[in-house]
């Protein structure tokens, strides 16, 4: 095998941040060649997130690392004249071309569609905006956190009662979906110009994901569907609800088959005296009791630790979810079987997170690690038919860095 399935194709990520560019990585895990456009000296503007309060400290940019590994890097200023014949020899010859740029800065740097598919009309354009290509919203700025989280109603309905404020997403809890149904959008684009012969514009939007993920709520309420009370703890039922065990640790019982399962949970915390107990013995009684059933649950959780109930969770075959961390995936035996925590070739055995698609009798590509500022950009130019003098001449005129 070659490199990839992908290995004929060349994907242009002249984005930026996380959804756009994490579409072009999951392109480069099945082994397209991707070039990472990015200003000189400064570099993506992403290169700085990691800097910002509230993330975790770390010798490496894990940002980067996940999100721009397998690309090369070609530092280019596309506000310099000079930069424009660079760009349009790449645009000639690629096959997909990724921008999540707002609308005034496309028509500004001409990155539009106009602009683009006439250079090469089997190129596929991919758009990604923050909220959709058309509307009074259509040049707003905005990130996962805003356009996703925030505004499709996500953030609001996951919080644990009213009274509660609402909670901050994870950085790129929003963008690394998106960035699936974008890579989505772009193999239709790609199928379609089998078809025709021709690309095209695909597109997508954070906002359009985000009320996609939040698609069950936004469904009830497209028929009219009361949300006028909000649930509180004990109020879900008690064989739906999350506990805690004696190690602080949290996990959620999900026992929406309860015919099957209630008989099982009785058995396995040791209270088989339950299946006959008026309270809790039907469903209909488990609702009325719920809350005296949800306290007899929290005191016996709470007497031993998460390995413990796990264990005991497993062996009874009954539907549980532990409340992980990310630390735990680290030496999780259903992670590694699965390989989504490829190591990174050549980094000493440092690992990053596959991307979350697989195709059966298809090797994704090694991971390699996300470039430097401009590390690329001499081999990019002379693939491109630039002669070492030409090269030069534009690293001086700061028209290109490398």
């Amino acid at each position: 095998m070659g490199k990839g399935m992908f290995e004929d194709l060349l994907v242009i990520d002249c984005a930026s941040f996380i959804a756009g560019p994490a579409a072009a990585t999951i392109m480069s895990d099945f082994g397209a060649r991707v070039i990472k456009i990015e200003p000189p000296v400064t570099g993506d503007s992403y290169r700085q997130l990691m800097h910002v309060p509230g993330m975790p400290p770390a010798e490496q940019d894990y940002f980067w690392m996940l999100d721009n590994r397998n690309k090369e890097s070609l530092a280019l200023d596309l506000k310099h004249p000079d930069a424009r014949a660079v760009l349009d020899a790449l645009i000639a010859k690629a096959d997909v071309f990724i921008t999540n740029f707002p609308g005034p800065i496309r028509e500004r740097l001409k990155l539009a569609p106009e602009d683009v598919l006439p250079l090469n009309e089997r190129i596929v354009y991919a758009s990604l905006t923050p909220y959709g290509e058309e509307g009074p919203e259509k040049d707003r700025t905005g990130y996962d956190a805003t356009a996703y989280w925030a505004r499709s109603g996500l953030m609001d309905s996951v919080r644990a009662n009213p009274d509660i404020e609402p909670a901050i997403s994870v950085p790129g809890m929003g963008d690394h979906p998106t960035a699936v149904a974008l890579f989505g959008a772009i193999m239709t684009g790609l199928y379609r110009r089998e078809k025709t012969g021709k690309g095209g514009v695909v597109s997508t939007s954070l906002l359009a994901n985000g009320l996609w993920s939040n698609g069950v709520w936004m469904q009830a309420v497209l028929c009219d569907a009361d949300f006028s009370v909000r649930l509180r703890r004990g109020q879900r039922g008690a064989l739906t609800e999350l506990y805690k065990c004696r190690d602080g640790r949290w996990f959620m019982l999900a026992l929406l088959n309860y015919t099957r399962e209630w008989p099982l949970l009785v058995q396995c915390i040791g209270r088989p005296e339950w299946l006959d107990d008026p309270r809790f013995a039907t469903p209909e009684g488990r609702k009325a009791n719920t809350a005296e059933l949800v306290k007899s649950l929290e005191d016996i959780f709470v007497t031993a630790d998460w390995p413990e109930w796990r264990e005991r969770f497993v062996t009874a075959g009954i539907t549980f979810g532990p409340i992980a961390q990310p630390s735990d995936h680290l030496e999780c035996r259903q992670v590694a079987a699965n390989a989504l925590l490829p190591e990174i070739a050549g980094a000493n055995g440092l690992r990053t997170v596959d991307s979350p698609i697989s195709i059966k009798g298809e090797k994704k590509t090694a991971p390699r690690r996300a470039p430097g500022i401009g590390e690329h950009t001499r081999d990019v130019l002379a693939s491109c038919g630039f002669s070492e003098a030409e090269i030069d001449r534009m690293i001086a005129s700061g028209a290109a860095a490398g």
